[in-house]
């Protein structure tokens, strides 16, 4: 065995996977709750749907951006419906797991490293798994694309939910809190961090440009220091947070079987294909506002 494999084998044990820290559950349900209500009227429907028992995965569309609105309210309302007596790992980039504050905060919240070793060890114990194939591909492409659910081919989350035999229950974000123009895969070199916590692509968000033209008229200073201001912002994570104060809705809907999905655990990985289109279409008529049911 290599030793980077071993490094992430060690890596990605988790003591309490997807248990959120008593003061996690208290900060979430006291203090974001209220907030995410308030700025964007959360709401949580179809948890009921949710297996009560054995693990699972909760597959979603990623929210545009970071979803930093979006996911702390799921987590909010989750926390409220459920406190600490039902796990859920949420999956995380591996990397950040290592970058100061996120490597204090993912462990308080039960976020798991996006890596086989660390889903294995979750599924196993029985802990269900949120995750969003889309990733950095649905994440940052333009706003006017959101209403669509494109995990951009990605099977990994099929293969993971074959090998373990556990149901996929879909699950969609709905509303656009931090609207993006354009998706890049040169953004992620130019700006720098974004490679570093193994992004592909990056996007240009609407508060980027905004931003921009207020530096270039605003400032008083030459027009290479504005220039390089600009700069600092448009790659500064900052104009990637949350800001338009639309209504977030969250869906949760009826859970896939795996035989359902893939018919038997002896078959190929042909029919990976089949039921990423089949939890695609799940997740769609979420965000259309189709029957939970």
């Amino acid at each position: 065995m290599s030793r980077r494999r071993e490094a992430w084998q060690q890596h990605a044990h988790i003591e309490k996977p997807g248990q959120a820290s008593p003061f996690a559950v208290r900060f979430l349900t006291r203090f974001m709750l209220p907030l995410v209500r308030v700025l964007f009227r959360a709401t949580l429907t179809g948890e009921e749907q949710l297996p009560t028992k054995g693990a699972f995965l909760l597959v979603a569309n990623h929210p545009s951006s970071l979803g930093v609105a979006e996911f702390a309210a799921f987590m909010a309302l989750y926390a409220d419906r459920f406190g600490g007596s039902r796990p859920l790992a949420g999956f995380a980039h591996a990397a950040s797991f290592r970058w100061w504050p996120l490597s204090i905060v993912f462990p308080q919240i039960g976020a798991i490293p996006s890596t086989y070793e660390a889903a294995a060890c979750t599924l196993s114990a029985g802990v269900p798994i949120a995750l969003f194939p889309g990733s950095d591909h649905e994440g940052f492409r333009p706003f006017w694309q959101q209403g669509r659910a494109d995990f951009g081919g990605r099977v990994g989350f099929l293969r993971l939910a074959k090998q373990a035999w556990v149901p996929i229950v879909p699950m969609a974000f709905i509303g656009v809190t931090a609207p993006l123009l354009h998706r890049s895969f040169v953004l992620p070199y130019l700006f720098a961090w974004p490679r570093l916590v193994g992004v592909k692509r990056y996007g240009l968000s609407v508060l980027a440009v905004v931003g921009a033209l207020l530096i270039m008229a605003l400032v008083p200073l030459a027009w290479h220091w504005r220039a390089l201001l600009v700069f600092g912002w448009a790659a500064s994570p900052l104009a990637m947070l949350s800001w338009l104060p639309v209504r977030v809705q969250i869906r949760i809907g009826a859970p896939i079987s795996p035989e359902a999905l893939f018919g038997d655990r002896l078959a190929a990985d042909a029919a990976l294909v089949p039921a990423l289109s089949q939890v695609e279409a799940g997740v769609q008529r979420l965000i259309d506002g189709g029957a939970i049911n």
